[in-house]
């Protein structure tokens, strides 16, 4: 009876694996793709890597980096609308600079109240004190004069009379009352001709100074409110309100480096496509006027020709996707910007990778 369970057993067991090879071997149909992978359309045709962009006249788009640093207190910008030149953006906090700006502006006008007071001398006031001083100088000079000749006279009538020591401190008296009668005169002269042009000068180049660093204060003022520098679409903001800014952007926690404060692109929303021609195809370019290409939107069945609009004629670092030179090799590209223009219905966005064949020959 043990035999014939383990005979049924391995017969059963031979049955199921004779089963499972055959339904394992059944060769199944594949899963049509979601959607085409792009392929050169052309018989000779360049591959290039692009990237979507707002169609610039010349350049690319707008990065704005503030040129002072500080916190955010206001955005006025929003992503996706119109923008006007010369329209806010964004303020950055100013309270410190309008304070500063202030303070220059009051030693400016210290600086030319001082000035003015120059160039009113001599106050009249001023001039009658030394005026008086040169009465009273005048009048002791003359009480020392009269006392010298009744002296003189006294001793040439008989010299007993006076000692030699009065007529000595008589003599002494005059020259005193003599020498300050001629400094305060030569004081009221000097208070009457006035300022020194010398001092006028060196005061006049101090408001000068004084005048253009205020001006300078009130124009780095205005640098704390970030205005549009041409009519454009605002594609990004990066920066919040009461987030930190400086000239060299703002910090970007998910790529965790610096970025532009905002990103502007052209005003009529007209895309682009910058693509970049390794180096060692350039010279398979045919004439530029003769540009043919073709665009494939990655991960879709999107597909649009391109039109050719300019070579940006310089050889730079294949950079464009991290925006960083991290390469150990140097593999450099020549960029090529075609215009693009989408069927009806399609999105394209700034930003966007796609592919792109340079049809040659």
């Amino acid at each position: 009876m043990k035999r014939k369970l383990i005979f049924i057993f391995a017969f059963l067991g031979f049955i199921a694996g004779v089963a499972a090879a055959y339904v394992y071997g059944v060769q199944q149909p594949p899963q049509p793709p979601v959607f085409n992978p792009a392929s050169n359309p052309y018989a000779r045709g360049l591959y290039a890597e692009g990237i979507v962009e707002s169609d610039q006249p010349a350049g690319e788009n707008i990065n704005v980096y503030p040129n002072v640093t500080g916190t955010v207190t206001r955005i006025a910008a929003h992503e996706g609308e119109a923008v006007k030149a010369g329209e806010v953006l964004l303020t950055i906090d100013d309270s410190v600079q309008r304070a500063t700006a202030a303070q220059l502006a009051a030693q400016a006008d210290a600086a030319a109240a001082m000035l003015d007071e120059l160039k009113s001398q001599p106050r009249k006031e001023t001039l009658e004190v030394a005026n008086a001083q040169v009465g009273a100088a005048a009048a002791s000079f003359k009480m020392a004069q009269d006392q010298y000749d009744k002296q003189q006279r006294a001793f040439a009538i008989d010299p007993k009379a006076v000692s030699k020591d009065t007529l000595d401190n008589a003599v002494n008296a005059l020259k005193v009352a003599r020498a300050n009668l001629d400094v305060v005169t030569r004081q009221y002269l000097l208070t009457q001709a006035g300022a020194w042009i010398y001092d006028i000068r060196s005061q006049q180049k101090q408001v000068d100074a004084l005048r253009k660093a205020a001006a300078s204060a009130d124009a780095l003022v205005a640098q704390y409110t970030i205005r549009a520098p041409s009519d454009g679409m605002v594609l990004s903001v990066n920066a919040a309100q009461g987030s930190y800014v400086s000239s060299q952007g703002v910090y970007e926690p998910y790529a965790q480096g610096q970025v532009p404060v905002l990103v502007i692109g052209a005003p009529n929303g007209q895309l682009a496509v910058r693509c970049y021609v390794d180096e060692i195809l350039i010279d398979r370019l045919p004439d530029p006027h003769a540009l043919k290409a073709r665009m494939f939107v990655r991960g879709t069945h999107i597909e649009a020709p391109l039109e050719f609009v300019r070579i940006q004629p310089y050889v730079t670092p294949k950079i464009e996707l991290s925006d960083q030179r991290t390469e150990r090799v140097d593999v450099r590209v020549l960029p090529v910007i075609f215009r693009v223009a989408l069927p009806k219905g399609v999105r394209l966005y700034p930003g966007q990778l796609v592919d792109v064949y340079i049809a040659v020959g």
